[in-house]
C-alpha cells in the first residue's frame, strides 16, 4: 500500500519544540547517563537521591552501570552488577567474532558438532529477527555467520537480570557503547541526550526515558561497517542514522540496525510494530520518524 502522506521533515533547530515530547524518539549518545544537553546528571525527578556508577570495558566498548535511589549502594547490587560484568565477558568468550576460540568462530569455520543451548537460542532469534524485518536484519552475510548486532542487546538484557531484582525500588540504566537499557520508578526518569551523526560532540537535544531500551545503528561512530544483507556490500543511501525506541534492547537493535540498512522504506512497517518507535536522521541532517509515516510490512 503506497504511504497517503509523505514523510514530515523536522529540521535540527526546531527538534527541542517539536520531537522530544513522551511520545518521541531520541538518539542515544555515549553519555546518557551523564546530563547531556546541560542537565546536571542525566536524571529528571531523581533529585538528591543516592546514586552509584560503574564503568567496564567489555565486548570491546565501555558498558556503564548507573543506580538511583536507595538500593545504589547496597551489597547485593554491587553483587548484581559484578555479575552483570561476568555475564558478558561469558557472552563476548562464546559469541565473538574475534576470538579464534570462540564458539561462533567454530560455527563459522564448520567445526561446531553441536550448538551449546546458548547458541541455539541465538540462531533461533536471528531467524526470527530475519523474518520480523524482511531480511534486512540478517546474521549470515558473505563474510560468514555473525550474530553481533543482536547478540549485545539479547546479552545485556539477561545480564541485567539479577540487576532488576537487586535494584527493586530504585532507578537503574545500562549503557553498552550508547545502546541503553533503563528503568526509573514512577515520577523519574532517566534524560537520553540526541546526539546530532554529523558533529558528534553536540546533540539535538534530549528526552525523558522511563523504562525500556533504546539503540542507534550508523556510521558515526565506525564508519560504513555494516552490511546490506541484500547488496552484500555496506550500506550507501541518504541516511546516517537511524534510532529505534522498544520494549527490549534486543530488539531495539535489530529493529535499529534493519531501520539504518533499508533507510526511510523501513519507517513504514516499523510504524505498524507494537511498542516501536524510530527516527532516522538524513545526511542533511533533517529528522523524519515513525510518528509521520505509513507504509507496507516488509516482505
Amino acid at each position: 500500500m503506497p504511504e497517503t502522506t509523505p514523510p514530515a521533515t523536522i529540521p535540527p533547530a526546531t527538534l527541542a519544540a517539536s520531537t522530544l515530547a513522551a511520545s518521541t524518539l531520541p538518539a542515544a549518545t555515549p553519555a546518557a547517563g551523564s546530563g547531556p544537553a546541560g542537565l546536571p546528571d542525566g536524571t529528571a525527578g531523581g533529585g538528591a537521591l543516592p546514586r552509584r556508577a560503574w564503568v567496564e570495558q567489555v565486548m570491546g566498548l565501555p558498558v556503564s552501570v548507573h543506580v538511583r535511589g536507595d538500593a545504589a549502594r547496597s551489597a547485593a547490587v554491587a553483587r548484581a552488577v559484578a555479575e552483570l560484568y561476568r555475564s558478558l565477558r561469558r557472552d563476548d568468550e562464546r559469541f565473538s567474532t574475534y576470538r579464534a576460540g570462540s564458539e561462533v568462530s567454530a560455527l563459522r569455520r564448520g567445526e561446531l558438532a553441536v550448538p551449546s543451548p546458548d547458541m541455539r537460542e541465538v540462531l533461533r532469534l536471528c531467524g526470527e529477527a530475519r523474518a520480523r524485518t524482511g531480511g534486512a536484519f540478517d546474521a549470515d552475510l558473505p563474510t560468514g555467520f555473525d550474530p553481533s548486532g543482536l547478540v549485545k542487546g539479547w546479552a545485556v538484557e539477561r545480564a541485567a537480570a539479577p540487576l532488576r531484582v537487586a535494584a527493586a525500588g530504585s532507578d537503574w540504566l545500562v549503557n553498552a557503547g550508547g545502546d541503553i537499557l533503563l528503568h526509573a520508578e514512577a515520577g523519574r526518569a532517566w534524560l537520553v541526550g540526541v546526539e546530532d551523526p554529523r558533529h558528534r560532540a553536540t546533540t539535538l537535544g534530549v528526552a525523558r526515558l522511563r523504562r525500556g531500551a533504546i539503540a542507534t545503528s550508523g556510521g558515526a561512530h565506525r564508519g560504513a561497517h555494516i552490511i546490506d544483507p541484500g547488496t552484500g556490500g555496506p550500506v550507501r543511501h541518504g541516511v546516517l542514522a537511524a534510532t529505534v525506541v522498544a520494549p527490549t534492547l534486543l530488539w531495539a537493535d535489530v529493529y535499529a540496525t534493519a531501520a539504518y540498512v533499508r533507510g526511510e522504506q523501513a519507517l513504514g512497517w516499523l510504524r505498524r510494530t507494537p511498542g516501536i518507535r524510530a527516527l532516522l536522521v538524513r545526511a542533511d541532517g533533517t529528522l523524519v520518524s515513525t510518528a509521520n509515516v505509513g507504509g507496507p510490512a516488509p516482505g
